[in-house]
């Protein structure tokens, strides 16, 4: 199988759970139910693809602390390949608001380094190592695009909430040759794809929370996937990464475009049914068998 090389995006993260966004009025809640784990969408996307045997290698950067030290541990004990870089203004850390709904409100109570002294030698290797590279968008891997670009592996990235006035994104747009983002922004999300489409991508693929996904292929066929009801929304952290994991494990394993978006609804599904960034059984023959189970 082709090997992924996962760029950016660790955070330790703190997840407080409450009944509905946003709060109704100033209170104190007691005894409120919380989480701490690691997170973050190049930690997501590494541990879903470790877990389904995609060979698989994360870079990013993390403080040499006590939270990044949490993070090496995390890692290390699911296996994942990572190789990191140390951010002198510490590690990423969130708090994220939580609904019943799967509704979240995110605080970076304190944010990586956009501009840090990396071992580019050593990562040059892991690029020209990789057969693909999974481009997060955090400030420190926009850097790196030049060293991508030296090399012309394809390159796949996730805009998440994309802010079609925001011009942060577009050198990641311009490099990827497939996207993936949700339409949190943008009621008219099938014009950004065209657009995109238009420019040479691969493909484009839109998510929509429970309302599913929707696909635009290069031969300028439109596939919408509908969401999974039967998973019960825990914890919606993660759902996405978890989605675009699900999608890569198809397309690497030869599946076509259609089956791979079935296969990220279901991790992405698995996902949501727990507190964990990943859900913890997660295997390529759980997902062949939840397919079985809800679109053969």
């Amino acid at each position: 199988m082709k090997k992924v090389l996962v760029i950016g995006g660790t955070s330790y993260d703190s997840i407080i759970y409450v009944e509905k966004l946003p709060l109704p009025h100033p209170q104190t809640i007691h005894s409120v139910p919380f989480n701490e784990t690691v997170g973050s969408t190049g930690a997501g996307k590494a541990l879903n693809l470790t877990k389904l045997k995609v060979p698989t290698t994360l870079h990013s950067i993390i403080g040499n602390d006590e939270y990044g030290a949490k993070i090496r541990r995390k890692l290390d004990e699911a296996g994942v390949d990572f190789v990191y870089d140390h951010d002198p203004k510490g590690t990423e850390r969130h708090i994220n608001l939580m609904s019943d709904r799967g509704e979240r409100i995110s605080f970076f109570v304190t944010r990586s380094s956009a501009e840090l002294h990396l071992n580019l030698k050593r990562i040059e290797q892991l690029i020209k190592d990789a057969d693909l590279i999974v481009l997060n968008i955090v400030p420190y891997s926009k850097h790196l695009i030049p060293l991508i670009k030296k090399y012309g592996k394809p390159v796949w990235t996730d805009l998440h909430d994309y802010d079609p006035g925001n011009p942060y994104h577009e050198d990641f747009i311009y490099l990827a040759d497939y996207i993936f983002f949700n339409s949190d922004h943008i009621p008219e999300y099938r014009a950004v794809m065209e657009k995109w489409m238009n420019m040479g991508k691969g493909l484009v693929v839109c998510t929509h929370g429970e309302s599913g996904s929707t696909a635009l292929m290069n031969d300028g066929r439109w596939i919408e996937t509908p969401a999974i009801d039967a998973f019960h929304c825990k914890d919606a952290s993660g759902a996405g990464d978890s989605f675009f994991s699900g999608f890569l494990y198809g397309f690497l394993t030869g599946k076509d475009t259609e089956e791979s978006l079935k296969l990220g609804t279901i991790c992405a599904g698995l996902c949501i049914s727990c507190k964990e960034l990943v859900y913890e059984g997660l295997s390529g023959a759980l997902l062949e068998m939840e397919y079985g189970i809800y679109f053969d």
